[in-house]
């Protein structure tokens, strides 16, 4: 991020480096940093909606759910709540140019959502970068003429390993082999073995503890490559968004790479056709289902990240006058045409391996680290050059995944530059990143102990489940009914020169709050107690995922209160409109921009404290060089 810069030679003040015949003025905010160019923040914001999960959650909900009768319900719920959910975080952003704290000067006493963004995006950085680091250790051990999950002869296998490359009817030499033309047995026993890459994954590289209470010892290879990914993270955005800006060119581009040669290898497999066709067959009867339905809106909630607190970041980085209309339908495709091209690659090579193995495409398709760990893994050592084939499928998974953790760190370090606001914390970001950044790594030691999947499990389905949608719905609420919407239907006017569309006025009061309720009570209705394999989790430690899950949407209701209390007004209502109206710096951030009901009147006294404040008549004025290369008028204490 760009700190305060020096001094410039003056020139003729222009509005923000526009000269007057531009149609669009081309901004820059001195004080926080832009995005170098708009594919910098589009490719970023497609590297944080494409994450692990469109690789391996979509394809199993997907035949879960009907196959392809599910794309039905999934794309009406991309259309009335995805792309609109998306449309209001990055122009809400944009407009105020503040990260999911400072935006709340919309309505301070809503800030709380602001801090539940903060603790969400706190516990999903924290259990994502240990994912990274399993695939970055499953990239290191792809690095040998032979994967080490392709036969049973290892230390770590037990008597019941059964390779798909061995002959199916020994396992790992210690029983005798099915009679000639006993079919039934064979295959029986084939059905029951367990795989290589299972075994590789549950006893060498987790070596598993029997209950999420025992953590045994910490696993270093694990641990020396969490430490890895975070150096990695920490690098990549040890200039905010204008290094992280350079590395998504790479980050989020090389996986459909990846995707494309990984279709490319599986259709021509033998069997790939009949995964592919398990895929997408249509069970028409499950439309009526409600369960397909919430499955959808919750993908599509989930995947693009909403309420996460990092698209209202990325796009706090936009310039003024950016089409973020354009960016939001641009990025939500993007991102479920991913999910489903991705499917095509999964289950063309899922196919495959059924077709090896005589058995139906469901007795080998997972999902969650299953299928990326284990299914995926197996199916890989298949194919001829498998070293080669793997090192390509973890490599584009470390890439999905480093995508979502770079805006989850900034998300993070931006709330807390923003919120310090002063000129010391802005110069000195770099070290409040690599201060987040030692802190995840610590806190993300105990998930590579042998209890970690456990955790990390349990985080993934509590701490960002339905809290996510509780904070989305008081978002809308509060932007729609307590600060207006004929009023936040004014300021995408000013920003950007068109007022929302019909259709997504519509959405934002009414459809999108009511999908939005429908995931809610959908979550609570199909709620099921967590489990891993056959693992139940115990009682104490479901307890601990709710209150991961409530202590983001508690800050809601507590700063509430502590806003109200510290609120001025005579009668309780009178303190109620007071707390919930905007604040008085509440607007665009740079001069130019406070036009209309935003233009200075008053100068505001000095205990305002204001981060951005309008031009004042008692403030000097001094010109600064825009990019190219006019003059500007900015605050003296920029």
């Amino acid at each position: 991020m760009a700190a305060a810069q020096g001094p410039v030679a003056p020139s003729s003040p222009e509005q923000n480096g526009a000269v007057p015949s531009e149609a669009t003025k081309k901004d820059q905010n001195l004080k926080r940093g832009n995005w170098g160019n708009q594919i910098e923040f589009v490719l970023t914001s497609v590297g944080y909606a494409v994450g692990l999960g469109n690789v391996w959650r979509f394809p199993y909900l997907c035949y879960r759910n009907g196959g392809g009768a599910f794309m039905f319900p999934y794309f009406i719920m991309l259309i009335f709540c995805g792309i609109p959910l998306f449309f209001m975080e990055l122009s809400f952003g944009q407009f105020a140019s503040q990260g999911c704290l400072g935006v709340w000067r919309i309505s301070p006493m809503f800030k709380g959502v602001g801090y539940g963004m903060m603790v969400v995006s706190t516990y999903i950085g924290i259990y994502y970068n240990v994912v990274i680091c399993i695939a970055f250790y499953y990239f290191f051990s792809s690095m040998t003429p032979v994967l080490p999950w392709t036969y049973c002869n290892n230390p770590w296998n037990t008597p019941d390993c059964m390779s798909v490359l061995d002959n199916p009817n020994i396992t790992n030499g210690s029983q005798p082999p099915a009679l000639p033309g006993n079919v039934s047995q064979a295959l029986n026993q084939t059905l029951k073995r367990t795989s290589p890459s299972e075994e590789y994954w549950r006893l060498y590289v987790l070596k598993l503890s029997d209950d999420i209470g025992n953590f045994g010892e910490v696993r270093l290879p694990l641990l020396g490559c969490l430490g890895v990914s975070w150096v990695v993270v920490f690098l990549c955005l040890i200039r905010g968004v204008k290094s992280s800006g350079k590395v998504v060119y790479f980050t989020a581009t090389f996986p459909y790479v990846v995707l494309t040669i990984l279709f490319i290898r599986g259709v021509t497999l033998e069997g790939a056709f009949t995964g592919i066709m398990y895929y997408l067959t249509p069970q028409w009867d499950k439309i009526l289902e409600a369960k397909v339905w919430g499955d959808a809106a919750s993908q599509i909630f989930y995947s693009l990240g909403c309420a996460w607190g990092g698209l209202v970041t990325m796009a706090s980085y936009n310039k003024f006058h950016n089409n973020c209309y354009r960016d939001s339908v641009i990025i939500s495709i993007t991102n479920c045409a991913t999910s489903v091209y991705a499917g095509f690659v999964i289950f063309s090579i899922l196919g495959f391996m059924a077709n090896h193995l005589g058995v139906d495409v469901s007795r080998v398709a997972d999902h969650g680290p299953g299928l990326a760990f284990v299914a995926y893994p197996e199916a890989l050592t298949l194919l001829p050059i498998s070293p080669l084939w793997s090192l390509l499928f973890f490599f584009m998974l470390i890439l999905l995944g480093l995508g979502t953790q770079f805006c989850l760190l900034e998300t993070l370090v931006t709330a807390i530059v923003d919120e310090v606001g002063n000129e010391w914390i802005l110069q000195k970001k770099t070290y409040v990143t690599l201060g987040v950044a030692v802190a995840g790594f610590l806190l993300g030691i105990p998930l590579t102990s042998q209890a970690g999947i456990y955790w990390l499990l349990l985080m993934d389905n509590y701490a960002a489940s339905f809290s996510l949608v509780i904070i989305s719905c008081i978002m809308c609420v509060s932007i729609m009914y307590i600060y207006g919407h004929q009023n936040y239907f004014q300021d995408i006017q000013m920003m950007l020169g068109f007022p929302p569309p019909l259709f997504f006025q519509i959405c934002w009061r009414f459809v999108s709050p009511a999908i939005i309720f429908f995931i809610l009570i959908f979550s609570v209705i199909q709620y099921q107690p967590i489990t891993y394999n056959q693992y139940q989790y115990p009682s104490w430690a479901v307890a601990i995922g709710f209150l991961m899950a409530l202590s983001s949407v508690i800050c809601i209701p507590l700063y509430a209160l502590f806003q109200f209390c510290r609120t001025d007004g005579d009668t309780l209502l009178q303190r109620l409109k007071n707390a919930t109206k905007p604040s008085r710096d509440w607007g665009p951030a740079l001069l130019e921009h406070r036009t209309g009901r935003y233009a200075p009147t008053i100068a505001p006294s000095p205990e305002d404290g204001l981060e951005v404040q309008p031009l004042h008549p008692d403030k000097a004025q001094i010109p600064m060089v825009g990019s190219n290369g006019s003059s500007r008028l900015q605050d003296s204490r920029i």
